[in-house]
């Protein structure tokens, strides 16, 4: 086994931990970036808290990314097209949510990816303030790790559809903020984090948390009391913070 697939079996099963409230049974993938061309994803139907180097799938991006640009896949479709994007054809067909993958690690610019359906951060996602309550800060470490703010999509079709709304959420913030997002918060579904590095995707799933946690003990006290934006940006750009940052990510 490779030393990438190595730390990244390490990663899902930091985020299938039962404690961690992250993910269960067949919730969530994972990915990394082996080259340009190819990746590795999470196969369809494994356990994060158990999967083995067995349980994943390298995959071609050019393949996947072409996909994308189709205006509709059916099911049917999805389901033919598996073997031609696998490297391995004889590897588990890959999750569903390979289209997510790819577009994070080419467009989005991450090297990691982890996509988990955290019960706190759903808690606030699948109710009537979607996503709302994520767009201000409470708290600095919020801002340092998850980025000043959040990528949005609507609840969509997982598979090709999502995708395709992933990809224009994606260059809509790149065209509003010139970065990529740290964090993407999918409405009545769950989280993805876009990192560098292993560490750094598996901060901002654990930040995400923390943040979703913290939020709704504030709705049992009145009420978030955010950051002043004036205080968050300067968090947000600070040379002292940016130091932290690139220490926490390994």
């Amino acid at each position: 086994m490779s030393e990438l697939l190595y730390s990244l079996v390490r990663l899902s099963h930091e985020l299938g931990r039962e404690d961690r409230q992250l993910a269960i049974l067949g919730e969530g993938n994972t990915s990394a970036r082996i080259d340009e061309g190819t990746f590795w994803v999470k196969a369809s139907g494994s356990q994060l808290g158990t999967i083995t180097e067995t349980g994943f799938t390298q995959v071609k991006m050019d393949a996947i990314l072409a996909l994308v640009e189709r205006e509709h896949m059916s099911q049917e479709e999805v389901q033919a097209i598996w073997p031609e994007v696998m490297v391995d054809p004889q590897q588990k067909r890959p999750s569903v949510e390979t289209f997510l993958h790819a577009l994070c690690l080419s467009e989005g610019g991450a090297n990691w990816v982890a996509h988990t359906h955290p019960i706190s951060c759903n808690a606030i996602l699948c109710s009537r303030l979607g996503a709302e309550p994520f767009m201000r800060h409470l708290f600095p470490d919020g801002i340092v790790v998850c980025g000043r703010y959040p990528a949005v999509v609507p609840y969509v079709d997982p598979g090709f559809e999502l995708a395709r709304a992933v990809r224009a959420e994606l260059r809509r913030y790149q065209d509003t903020y010139g970065v990529s997002p740290k964090l993407l918060l999918m409405v009545n579904h769950g989280i993805t984090a876009l990192g560098r590095t292993m560490q750094e995707a598996l901060n901002i799933t654990l930040m995400a948390d923390k943040w979703a946690r913290i939020l709704l003990g504030t709705y049992a006290l009145g009420g978030p009391q955010y950051m002043p934006d004036e205080e968050a940006a300067r968090i947000d750009n600070r040379l002292d913070e940016h130091y932290r940052r690139r220490q926490l990510t390994g």
